[in-house]
């Protein structure tokens, strides 16, 4: 195995060998918020005439969890390698900037499309949303997990303790992922709300990973893929300058 290609798999055996703290755990965080607003608000929500709303609320929880475990992955493995001094390792190897940034998104990809495809087997029983166009649902939730792996990057780059990588989760990562649509559609929000909605490119992520399941969406899925692109290669310029000025990590 070349460069990129041993610290992916590093990567990947990292997480699986805590499998239950780092799979399984989120996908019983998932089953509670199915349980717990699908039994709720069953008879009250009606979103599409023809799915029920906890058929609606299963793509949005898989692509929540999808998300927010691929920018834990490479946000978590920095901050510890940081902390734990071990990071020198890698510095040390005569890998390439694009090798660690390919090395660490690519397992963040891995990771949260493994916790999304459980999400998905467990709670497909509660809702069977169906599959309209499987492509779709492949394009985001690959696209989605790249960029969150990329912002986990730059997160962990940034952070010098757990304390600011929490905060950085708590304060961007999570309020960006509730408002954007994973519990409603937009389209029941007041239109100072519907506006900001639209500023928020997780938004457009379970909006367009949604249209794959029932081939409806708030907005256009051509639209939400073009939002999703510029925002990848946004973030993921960001991310790729940082590794290639050795941003809190050589100096």
């Amino acid at each position: 195995m070349n460069g990129w290609q041993t610290l992916f798999y590093k990567e990947v055996l990292r997480f699986w060998k805590v499998s239950f703290q780092t799979v399984a755990a989120p996908v019983l965080t998932a089953v509670l918020y199915m349980l717990i607003f699908g039994h709720v608000l069953e008879d009250h929500v009606k979103v599409y005439d023809s799915v029920s709303y906890t058929a609606f609320l299963v793509p949005g929880l898989v692509m929540m969890s999808v998300l927010q475990n691929a920018f834990a992955n490479s946000s978590s493995s920095l901050i510890q390698s940081k902390i734990m001094g071990n990071l020198v390792f890698v510095l040390l190897t005569p890998m390439s900037h694009w090798a660690w940034f390919v090395a660490y998104v690519a397992s963040s990809v891995m990771r949260g499309l493994c916790v999304g495809l459980g999400v998905l087997a467990v709670t497909w029983w509660f809702g069977q949303p169906g599959m309209a166009a499987p492509l779709w649902v492949l394009v985001f939730a690959v696209s989605g997990a790249a960029m969150l792996g990329a912002m986990g990057l730059i997160a962990g780059l940034w952070a010098d303790k757990f304390d600011q990588l929490a905060a950085f989760q708590n304060f961007v990562i999570m309020p960006m992922t509730f408002l954007s649509g994973v519990f409603y559609s937009i389209h029941s929000l007041p239109a100072f709300w519907q506006g900001i909605s639209h500023l928020n490119p997780f938004f457009y992520m379970i909006d367009g990973f949604r249209y794959g399941f029932f081939g409806q969406s708030d907005v256009s899925p051509w639209l939400s893929l073009a939002v999703v692109s510029v925002a990848l290669l946004g973030v993921s310029a960001v991310a790729v300058h940082l590794l290639r000025t050795g941003y809190k990590i050589r100096q």
